[in-house]
């Protein structure tokens, strides 16, 4: 009997011996055995072990000592962390920490900032953005960018984060939301701006030049707020002037800002927008391309699907937008003004970007609204809307805008897929999502969104990767890593290298995949087994474990660059 009561005892003893490690062996908080490593470089993978001490990669190949944890990996890829190189978590990460969307497709650092950003803000932009706050709503207790990203720390995220300066947020700071040209004293504050903004941690400073008030930013501007971000390490990124009509010379727009500026640059999300513009891949490859030749530091991103998101705006001439939201809204009741407005919708855009002459009304889908009464229209064509109402899509267009008090969120249906898939391919091209990080509860289910905020990344290794051989794994893998992480300048993460923080992925690639579709948009990927983001397990076995280690990750200018 009193053997019996000894026998867990003695079980337990030499499970807890069993465990030790053999003397002069180290000890690890997490040894992952035996996957596929792709360290980053874009070199074949290797089978080997990842160990884990604190936040950082202990050691990377094989690994002879033990892990408190042992996590095996066979039949598995291991890889860095995923950067989404455009990401539109700022208000999402807000209301939930978690990042789930992004998260169970490896992510592990969200970039954000596409020509605005959460700061440098002026009370009257905090009033502003209070006003037109959605869904999604908060108080905002900062005031400058490096103030708002180390909110989301102490708040407590899932993912790292960083961020551009908006060139659209320290414009408006200055000069308000009107189509007017800086001073030689508002430009220089402006750039006392960047560069306070670099030395809170920005990347660079982040441009979106097809909408109000981004569009009224000339290129000497541009030119000049970028070199201030250059003298501190940072590049410029820019949603282009022109993704269609016009898009040979937003390309050599960007160019001659990096040229003069000094700045590596990068084109957010390439496209052919417009049917008529799809034969324009060639000449536009080759202009980045011929830029690389000439030594300046030209890359591009990219999401994986042949349509855009956005709001009604990009549907509308620039002008009628000058002033801001409420000015724009005032203007389209004026019976005149709307006359001219849908005369303009109707032809191609001179001087702006019409995405409803590009994409039609049968392919512009509705996906986001303010106004409850409106929100049963979410999923439907413009197109569907208008028949609806008797009304032109124009008018059915202004209309909307009207109502519900926004830019209206809304899918463009442009590109050509045959485009997309060659651009997968391209050694230079990194990915981003252009989308929140959400999850199919709560706050999220009272709009709509885009399929890529739940499968971008996904989508590129198992369609593209996997299904089609459009580029092999280990490249891929490089380019959603090492690749980004080196433009962006940051140190210590991108790769599987002992030092490195231990932002690492675990995936089948046999499995991986999408599911989201624009019929049903919030649906997880799949096949993302383990994630973990400074030493910390957020993803276990494809469920969330419900850790927020994610940190701020600052750029080159952090600390130096006051002034």
């Amino acid at each position: 009997m009193r053997m019996n009561r000894l026998l867990p005892f003695v079980a337990a003893t030499l499970a807890v011996i069993g465990l030790q490690p053999a003397a002069g062996a180290e000890t690890y908080d997490v040894v992952i055995r035996n996957g596929t490593l792709y360290d980053g470089s874009g070199v074949a993978g290797q089978v080997g072990d990842v160990a884990i001490r604190g936040d950082r990669l202990a050691a990377v190949g094989r690994v002879e000592g033990r892990g408190r944890r042992e996590i095996d990996a066979r039949g598995m890829a291991v890889a860095p962390g995923f950067i989404n190189m455009l990401s539109w978590a700022t208000e999402s990460l807000i209301a939930d920490g978690r990042s789930q969307s992004d998260i169970r497709q490896g992510v592990t650092l969200e970039v954000m900032g596409e020509g605005s950003s959460m700061g440098p803000l002026s009370p009257a932009m905090k009033a502003d953005a209070l006003k037109r706050q959605g869904d999604i709503r908060y108080p905002i207790g900062w005031t400058t960018l490096g103030e708002y990203l180390d909110m989301l720390e102490k708040k407590g995220v899932s993912t790292n984060v960083a961020s551009f300066v908006g060139a659209e947020t320290v414009r408006v700071h200055e000069l308000g939301e009107g189509d007017v040209d800086p001073t030689p004293e508002q430009l220089d504050r402006m750039k006392v701006l960047v560069r306070q903004a670099m030395d809170e941690g920005a990347m660079g400073v982040g441009s979106s030049l097809i909408y109000a008030p981004g569009t009224y930013a000339e290129t000497p501007e541009l030119i000049a707020i970028t070199t201030a971000a250059a003298q501190c390490g940072g590049m410029y990124i820019s949603h282009m002037r022109s993704e269609g009509d016009r898009l040979i010379e937003a390309i050599d727009e960007l160019i001659e800002i990096a040229r003069r500026s000094g700045a590596a640059a990068e084109i957010y999300h390439l496209k052919m927008a417009g049917r008529d513009n799809w034969d324009k891949y060639d000449a536009a490859i080759a202009r980045i391309e011929a830029a690389r030749a000439e030594g300046l530091r030209i890359t591009a991103d990219m999401y994986t699907y042949p349509a855009g998101a956005t709001g009604l705006d990009a549907a509308m001439p620039t002008w009628v937008q000058a002033g801001g939201l409420e000015a724009w809204i005032e203007r389209l009741k004026d019976p005149a003004i709307r006359a001219r407005v849908a005369a303009e919708m109707a032809a191609p855009g001179k001087g702006w970007e019409n995405f409803f002459a590009g994409a039609g009304p049968e392919g512009m889908l509705l996906a986001g609204f303010r106004n409850e009464a409106l929100k049963p229209l979410t999923g439907k064509t413009l197109a569907e809307v208008a028949n609806m109402r008797g009304r032109s899509p124009a008018e059915t267009a202004m209309d909307l805008v009207i109502e519900d008090g926004s830019r209206v969120g809304t899918v463009y249906f442009l590109m050509d897929e045959a485009n997309v898939a060659k651009q997968v391919a391209l050694p230079w091209m990194s990915f981003g999502s252009d989308a929140s990080s959400q999850a199919p509860e709560g706050v999220f289910l009272k709009s709509g969104t885009h399929p890529r905020a739940y499968g971008n990344f996904a989508r590129l290794l198992g369609r593209y990767v996997r299904d089609e051989g459009r580029v092999p794994l280990a490249d891929a893998i490089r380019r959603l890593t090492a690749l980004p992480a080196g433009n962006l300048k940051i140190a210590d993460r991108g790769m599987l290298k002992p030092g490195y923080f231990a932002d690492v992925v675990v995936f089948d690639p046999a499995r991986i995949a999408d599911h989201a579709t624009f019929a049903d948009p919030q649906v997880y990927a799949t096949g993302m087994r383990d994630v973990f983001v400074n030493g910390v397990q957020v993803l276990k076995d494809g469920e969330h474990s419900g850790a927020t280690p994610g940190r701020v990750v600052r750029g080159p200018g952090y600390g130096r660059c006051k002034g």
